[in-house]
């Protein structure tokens, strides 16, 4: 049992140091999606939502997309990712808000930071378009028990 908890963190850190290294190059343009014919813009001063997240959707993109951060329960991976199961920040924030946060992501030296590890823009994957990351807040929000 040991052994199999030490390949999943070891893949774990594995996954968590690709996402970061590959958010480095990450494209930091605002952008606009259409999918499904509902349209999804971020603009730095408001984010609307056309679309209802889905949370199987989101659940199957978390996996590939957030896990090595924040671990496939979303109770977070220690040095890496925060507990979005037990996050005030999450409950707090409207789905605009949480699409707004994904997509602009937050540098170490943000004084909201309380990690002092970068949350990438999209997690690290540029090519997260807002429909997906949408999905990912929906499962968010399922996952999440933390009050307001």
């Amino acid at each position: 049992m040991k052994k199999g908890f030490a390949s999943l963190r070891l893949i774990s850190l594995v996954l968590g140091i690709s996402v970061l290294v590959l958010a480095c190059g990450g494209d930091k343009k605002e952008s606009s999606k259409k999918s499904n014919g509902a349209t999804q813009q971020a603009t730095t001063t408001q984010t609307k939502i056309t679309i209802k997240g889905d949370p199987v959707k989101g659940q199957a993109l978390f996996m590939k997309n957030c896990l090595a951060c924040h671990g496939p329960d979303g109770r977070g991976i220690k040095g890496l990712g925060k507990d979005l199961v037990a996050s005030k920040f999450v409950a707090s924030q409207t789905d605009e808000q949480l699409l707004e946060y994904v997509l602009k992501g937050r540098t170490p030296d943000d004084p909201l930071n309380t990690t002092g590890v970068a949350m990438p823009p999209k997690g690290g994957n540029p090519a997260l378009t807002n429909e997906e990351i949408i999905h990912i807040i929906a499962y968010m929000r399922q996952i999440n028990k933390a009050k307001k």
